[in-house]
């Protein structure tokens, strides 16, 4: 199976040579999408790219998170991959994990294997405490999602993921922005995907990171989280479990 390590930038001129550099060390299949960087990441790329050899997409203007998966996705078929690895580059994630995805990949039972920060305890695993409004959101919508979906998972918002090709050109994911997982934890229930998770480290190097468009509310956060994941819920509503039938709509006008 061919498998691709994909990686979204947006202005990380101070992490993507050296995440590119241990990412290289597993594998030289590599996508970076570009996703409208205006400080030095470009030109740090242009450097990198003769010797590593990694294929690119570049966006002139930012385009937001769900709009470069779902390109990644496009591109890793389009290529004839198996599987598209998907990571961060701001070294939140280690890619020291990338032989665990491949092992599981290579059992061939699933079809997400999603990583999660929250599957072991330990210092090994745990390196930073998380936000406090983050992991209550997450706690939160994961709960949500599991008893609507029918899923078991620890982590819903962990991007360090494996996903088979062939099952995301089934779905049918809009959304653009962060809110990129409530779509496809839908769209995975509703294609009965086979979903499971392997342990990532807990790494948060930018507590403070913004999400934009008045998102660092995290009351506003997570009711706009709530309100993807309920309209995605109602789109495919008759392919879900009956569990999923209880999500309101009336605060999602």
């Amino acid at each position: 199976m061919r498998s691709l390590v994909a990686i979204p930038v947006y202005n990380e001129q101070d992490t993507v040579r050296s995440v590119l550099e241990r990412v290289s060390a597993f594998t030289p299949d590599i996508l970076i999408l570009d996703d409208g960087s205006s400080d030095r990441t470009p030109d740090i790329l242009n450097e990198l790219r003769p010797e590593m050899g990694f294929d690119l997409i570049r966006h002139e203007a930012n385009a937001g998170y769900g709009r470069a998966i779902r390109e990644i996705f496009n591109r890793a078929h389009r290529n004839n991959y198996d599987w598209v690895i998907t990571m961060d580059c701001d070294d939140q994630h280690e890619p020291e994990r990338i032989p665990d995805f491949l092992s599981a990949i290579e059992k061939n039972d699933l079809d997400i294997v999603s990583g999660s920060r929250y599957l072991r305890d330990g210092d090994e695993w745990a390196k930073d405490l998380p936000p406090g409004d983050r992991r209550a959101i997450n706690a939160t919508l994961t709960k949500e999602i599991n008893a609507r979906l029918g899923f078991n998972l620890t982590d819903s918002f962990c991007g360090f993921k494996a996903h088979r090709v062939s099952a995301m050109q089934r779905l049918d994911i809009t959304d653009d922005g962060y809110a990129f997982p409530m779509q496809l934890w839908v769209q995975a229930a509703a294609n009965q995907l086979r979903v499971g998770e392997i342990p990532v480290e807990l790494i948060y190097n930018d507590p403070n990171r913004s999400f934009g468009g008045g998102l660092d509310d995290p009351q506003t956060r997570l009711n706009h989280y709530r309100c993807v994941l309920y309209r995605a819920m109602d789109q495919v509503i008759e392919r879900l479990p009956e569990s999923a039938r209880a999500a309101q709509l009336a605060d999602c006008n």
